[in-house]
């Protein structure tokens, strides 16, 4: 075992699968076995591997300006039209872009232009952050207490109530419904809830409300089609601004350019990061409404400075990636492409929901997950993640790589790239490991009937 400390890995099952190449949507171990990307690696390698205009476009610029920083204003010319190429592609007008690495770094730098924001317009009580259970939005100690998923908050003692953040329901239908409720009335309830929390809270103390159009580690959970206009309409009515976490959604993931054009709701702040550069080097952006960016202007001429910021804000390399990642996404049609290979691979998941172990499939675009049950007339979930696990390995054993996620949810987010022949090989890829998953559970006793 080496000195590494690995991430979200249990610390006692690491190196399990060395990677060595990738080629398109293709990744290689150090044995020579290959492996379909069923996950683009972490949702993000949206081109696939070894994408030669990406590779040039990047070592060029390390040969012209391998590094520059941004402090004291700063600038070098790729991230210049970095921004504004960015800024023409985004959902929304005259909005302001801060660049770092990473997205739990754009929601983390969200969080303080947010505080920073109504602190000098005269609005110190406005702190609160609204987010879903379950959800997903980074693990930096105040992205970590935006997310809602029990492992990445045990033994960590986040600051959740110092920094204001409160939970409303996951719109999730299959697991959040009661009784025989409907879609509509469950849809009604959770928005209620959601009003309830608000007055109860104060309006005047709650800054913003954050969601995933579409989440990722929580499950891939696609809300009722009125959800989000329906939130989008009560935020509206007590002043408080709407975030969209983009970094999964973002960029033709969804069938649409963007998650929130998708599930029908105008945000003002936005996280990007992921599949910005492909994943060939790290690159996030916090987006703002340009009248939030005037608001500090003043005020940190006062100061001295805008007082955030990172080292590698705007690395030239990373914009370099992302500029060219933009580039081949508009020149190629790529968004086009994955919203046709999207109904495609959301067709063939479908076909899955006779199977005995299938509660719900769910998804949007090239974004999908199948939900693993002990029972499936009555939905009931397997005791732990086991199940989710097992079959995670029996894909990999088939040469897939995927993730279990929210315990027993098999997600599936290849890169944008894939054609409808090799979506047929990954579902193939499954279906093995799923009657492998199937054998396991019989021989355990872990159906229930």
């Amino acid at each position: 075992m080496t000195s590494i400390i690995y991430p979200t890995t249990n610390l006692k099952q690491v190196e399990q699968l060395n990677i060595v190449r990738g080629e398109g949507i293709y990744v290689y171990d150090d044995a020579g076995k290959q492996y379909l990307e069923g996950l683009a690696g972490l949702w993000c390698a949206s081109l696939g591997y070894g994408n030669q205009e990406l590779i040039d476009a990047i070592t060029t610029q390390l040969k012209t300006l391998s590094y520059s920083h941004m402090f004291g204003g700063r600038t070098h010319n790729i991230v210049m039209q970095l921004a504004e190429k960015l800024s023409s592609m985004l959902p929304t007008q005259n909005s302001k872009v801060f660049f770092a690495n990473s997205g739990s770094e754009a929601n983390d730098s969200h969080i303080k232009m947010l505080r920073y924001y109504f602190n000098v317009t005269g609005e110190p009580k406005k702190k609160k952050i609204i987010a879903l259970e379950r959800s997903y939005h980074g693990v930096t100690l105040a992205s970590a207490a935006l997310t809602g998923l029990p492992a990445n908050h045990t033994h960590f003692d986040l600051p959740v109530d110092a920094l204001g953040i409160l939970r409303t329901n996951s719109p999730h239908y299959y697991r959040g419904r009661k009784d025989d409720e409907s879609e509509r009335e469950f849809c009604d309830r959770i928005i209620k809830n959601l009003e309830d929390l608000i007055l109860k809270e104060g309006p005047e103390t709650i800054a913003a409300f954050i969601a995933e159009p579409i989440s990722g580690a929580s499950g891939v959970v696609v809300a009722p089609e009125s959800y989000f206009p329906e939130v989008q309409n009560l935020l509206t009515k007590y002043d408080i601004l709407m975030w969209s976490d983009e970094v999964i959604c973002g960029f033709g993931r969804t069938g649409n350019d963007f998650g929130c054009e998708t599930m029908n709701f105008k945000p003002q702040l936005i996280s990007l990061a992921k599949q910005l550069s492909s994943a060939y080097i790290p690159i996030s952006a916090s987006v703002i409404p340009e009248y939030m960016y005037e608001a500090m202007v003043e005020p940190s001429a006062k100061v001295g400075v805008f007082g955030h910021g990172y080292t590698y804000t705007g690395h030239p390399a990373a914009c370099a990636a992302a500029l060219k990642t933009l580039e081949i996404y508009q020149r190629d049609n790529l968004f086009d492409h994955a919203s046709s290979i999207g109904f495609y691979l959301q067709k063939k998941l479908t076909e899955f929901n006779s199977h005995p172990l299938v509660g719900e499939v769910r998804g949007r675009g090239l974004l999908g997950a199948i939900e693993l049950v002990a029972n499936k007339a009555t939905g009931q979930e397997f005791t732990d993640g086991s199940v989710g696990a097992y079959a995670k390995q029996a894909c990999q054993n088939h040469g897939l790589l995927i993730r279990a996620v929210s315990g027993n949810s098999i997600a599936f987010c290849p890169p944008l790239i894939i054609t409808e022949e090799q979506v047929d090989e990954m579902i193939e890829k499954f279906s093995n490991a799923l009657e492998d998953t199937l054998d396991f559970c019989n021989a355990e006793g872990l159906l229930i009937n």
